[in-house]
This record gives C-alpha cells, structure tokens and sequence, in this order.
C-alpha cells in the first residue's frame, strides 16, 4: 500500500517581538499567520472503517492542530521568558490581554520547532507528520520535514 501525504491548511494571528534583536522586529508586532501541516500514512482499506480509503480525515488533523497551536496561539502575545519582556508581559496580562511565554526567542524557525512536537505527540500511531510551513508574511517562511530531523 502506498503512502499519501495529507496537507490542512490553518490560519491565525499572533503578535510577538524578538528581545534583542537588530533590527525592527524587537518591537512589539503581529502578524497574519498561515501554516501548512502535512502528515503521511497508509489509506484505510477496511472498508468496514468509516474513514475507508482515508489516511487521516481532515476533521481529526483540525480538531488536533486546533487545539495546539490555533486555539493558544491566535490574538495572542508571544515573548521569550527569559528577557525583560516579562515586565511587559505581566503588565499586558493584567490588563487582560493573551500573553503566551515561551522558552525560546518567537521566530517562525523556533514556533515551528515548537508547533513539530506538540503536533506530533497527538498523532495517532499510524500517522506521522511530514512537514509544517509556517508563513508570517507573503514571501517569508518556515519549514520544519521530519527527514532532516531524525
């Protein structure tokens, strides 16, 4: 039986900034994120299933992608826990923003790193992620293929 890649597009906004860096996004910015999430498996041939002749159907890749990345992610703020930015951070949670701390600096190459392992740990057993693009604008992205991380 052969393999098939199944790719679910997500979109969300999230704003960030990046401590440190040189140049103009150390400021506080969003942006209009789109991610690509691929998955690779077998089809299912019995044709008892329900999901015959599915590898994953899209409502289960949604609903798991949903749930850990564009449900926490979308309108949020997300800053480096480990820089001064959790002054800023704690100040915009008190006045009831989303604000998301993480332990890396919040480019797309790390949330996309990020976004690998949460993703791949609700994968059911016979299905593997391929690939994740994350696009932060137009013309710049991120991409994570499980090949080169093995």
């Amino acid at each position: 039986m052969n393999n098939i890649r199944i790719t679910k597009q997500f979109n969300f906004e999230t704003g960030h900034a990046l401590y440190g860096y040189d140049g103009r996004c150390k400021n506080v910015h969003g942006h209009s994120y789109k991610l690509s999430v691929t998955v690779i498996g077998k089809p299912i041939t019995d044709v008892s299933n329900v999901k015959f002749g599915m590898v994953i159907d899209f409502s289960d890749l949604k609903k798991i992608v949903k749930e850990e990345i564009v449900d926490v992610f979308d309108h949020a703020t997300v800053f480096n826990q480990n820089t001064p930015h959790v002054e800023l951070a704690k100040e915009l949670k008190d006045r009831g923003h989303h604000v998301i701390l993480v332990n890396y600096q919040p480019t797309s190459e790390n949330m996309v790193i990020d976004f690998s392992t949460k993703i791949k740990k609700r994968l059911p057993e016979n299905i593997e992620l391929f690939s994740l693009k994350l696009q932060e604008t137009d013309t710049s992205f991120a991409e994570w293929y499980a090949s080169d991380n093995k």
